[in-house]
Formats: structure tokens, sequence, C-alpha cells
């Protein structure tokens, strides 16, 4: 953690800051490694100061080292705002305006808030070693509950039971899903965040499964399209479509690479298909702390991809009233490349 606080502090001398207030907490969490549910960061040149209230006194002493903890007991700005001063890095894209008007008022003379957003989300992006254990560890978790997902059969159960038996699952085997689970078969996968319902998974349909552990803080995110039977030569030719793209795509995912390239590289596949407007979302994100993070993979991103970022992969396509097939990966991005977290085979499985 003491590594990350330099790092920010180099953003802070690039940025012109004199000290930067952190109150996300995640991103509180990155610095500090703080679990509870109040606390916030003040670094600087030389200075770490963590804010916690007497609930988390204890858990900040066995969670946090390398910044001083401040237990705040009366007016919890006034106590950060003593320690501010010169120009100051606000989390804009974080801090409620009514909290930071309030704070403004209790700043001493000479003391200018300065927008500062998405500071500790970039150093995020790139991934420390431990990080990418954790993640690793999470990813292979999620793979096993597929497989166990599938062993127990999907036909003939309701979405929303297999759902649930494989969040219970996850659970079960040390860890937290890191959102709810999707699962949505045939004409339900024509909807990419599909809610799981009653409705009974029947016999020859595709059901697209979205799941994710989070193990140690960190998440994991992938998605197989399996089915239950022959789902016919529309169901195959979308398969096979989804299935040329997300592997083109891959194989253009590398350091240097901007996110608007890889995704062209998928879009093209699926535009030529004659499925231009049935992939209506981004190719893939950034995933760590939370499953949604910078980089983007999409149309409009100008992130350049750096080695040790972790991004999703996942092309789909999305027919409605009929049937949606989405394949997601999970790739740790290097100099040349990048190396695959998701270890399940990608060709269509049928599940009983």
């Amino acid at each position: 953690m003491r590594g990350r606080g330099e790092r920010l502090e180099r953003v802070l001398a690039e940025r012109e800051l004199d000290r930067m207030l952190v109150t996300d907490l995640t991103n509180v969490r990155y610095l500090t490694g703080f679990t509870g549910t109040n606390g916030a960061c003040v670094c600087g040149p030389g200075i770490r100061f963590f804010f916690t209230d007497f609930r988390y006194t204890e858990r900040a002493a066995a969670e946090v080292e390398g910044w001083e903890p401040i237990t705040v007991q009366g007016d919890w700005l006034a106590a950060i705002a003593e320690r501010l001063e010169g120009r100051v890095g606000i989390e804009d894209d974080h801090l409620p305006v009514r909290t930071l008007e309030k704070l403004r008022g209790k700043l001493a003379e000479g003391v200018e808030p300065v927008a500062a957003g998405s500071s500790v989300e970039g150093l995020r992006r790139v991934k420390d070693e431990g990080e990418l254990a954790a993640i690793a560890e999470a990813s292979k978790l999620a793979d096993e509950v597929w497989l166990w997902s599938v062993e127990r059969g999907l036909a003939g159960r309701s979405e929303r039971d297999v759902a649930r038996a494989a969040e219970a699952r996850i659970r079960e085997l040390g860890g937290d899903p890191s959102f709810p689970a999707i699962v949505a078969a045939g004409p339900n996968g024509a909807l990419p965040h599909a809610e799981p319902g009653e409705r009974e998974i029947g016999r020859g349909e595709l059901v697209v499964f979205d799941l994710g552990a989070q193990l140690d803080g960190y998440c994991s995110d992938g998605t197989r399209t399996y089915a239950t039977g022959d789902p016919g030569e529309e169901g195959r030719g979308v398969y096979e479509v989804v299935l040329q793209a997300q592997l083109a795509a891959l194989e253009a995912v590398k350091a240097g690479v901007t996110g608007e390239d890889v995704d062209a590289v998928a879009r093209k596949i699926i535009d030529e298909a004659g499925h231009c407007e049935r992939f209506g979302h981004g190719l893939g994100h950034g995933v760590g702390l939370e499953v949604h993070e910078g980089p983007r993979l999409s149309p409009k991103s100008d992130d350049l991809l750096a080695p040790n970022e972790v991004v999703t992969v996942e092309p789909g396509i999305y027919l409605p009233g009929k049937l949606g097939v989405r394949i997601e990966d999970f790739v740790v991005v290097a100099e040349d490349g990048y190396r695959n977290l998701s270890t399940l085979p990608k060709e269509l499985t049928l599940v009983e």
C-alpha cells in the first residue's frame, strides 16, 4: 500500500496539487487497505492521513499501514479541513456538491479545492502482482461454479433457480458474487442485462450465463452461452459469428492499442455478418476492485491499453424476441498480447 501513496504523490506533482482528499471508499481501500464503511484519506508530499470514526478504530489499526490514523469524534469535515493546505485535489466525480460546499466553509484562507476526479482510478487501472493473483483466484472460482452449474443441468429449471444456486455456490467456496448473476434463456437472452425470472429454461434454447466472483475485494467477470439441445440454424450461426468476433478481438489485445481499436475488430466481423444493429454495447471494460472500471473497450474509447491492466472481451448479438449470444473472457494485457484468466472452452456446449 505504501507504493500506491507514492504513485499518487507523483500524480499530484504533475497536476500541481499540494494535497489530495480521497473520499471514495473503493479508492480509500486501494490506497490504505481499509475495508470499513466510513473512511477518507489525505495524501501529499510526505503526508499520509487516514480518517475514520470510533467504530473502525481497531479495524484501521489492523488494516491500515503507512498512514497516520485519525479517529474523528466531532465534526468530520472540520477534522479533514485542518489537514488541507494549498491546492487540494477533490474527487469531484464522487464528492456530493452539498458536502463540498460544507467543506469549503471550513477551509482555512488560501486553501483552494481543485477538481481532480479519477486520479486514483487512473492508478488502479494497472494491477500489481498481488492484485493480479487475487483476480486470477476470483476467476478460477467463477469457472468452478460454471462447471458445477452445468453439471446440475439447465433445462427444466427456472432462470432464477440457476442464478441463485450459482451465487450460493460462490459463497460456499469462500467468495461473494461480484454482481447478480445473469441467466437469460431463449428470447430473454436478447436482453444484455436481463434479470433472471421464473421462466423455465426449455430445450433447444441458448442460455446466456454471466457470472462473477469476488475474493479479497477483487472481482472477476465472464460470460458463456450454452445450448440446451440444438438451437437451430439461426442460433448456431449467431453463435459462430460471436465466437469469431471474440477470438479476433482477443488477438488484437496488447499494450499500446486503444480501446476503440480492439472494439473495432470485433464490431467489423459482426457488422459484416449483418448484425451491426444487434451489438449495441462496448466490447469490454476494466475489472479490479470494481467489476466495471477503466480502461474501456468501446467505439469511443481513446484509452491506451497498458501492461497488467485487466479487461473483459465480450462481444454479443441480441435478436429481439428470439435469442442472444455473448461470449466473455477476462484477460491481463501484456506488452505483446494477453494472458487469459478464463479457462472454460468457448465452443458451443450442449447442456441437458
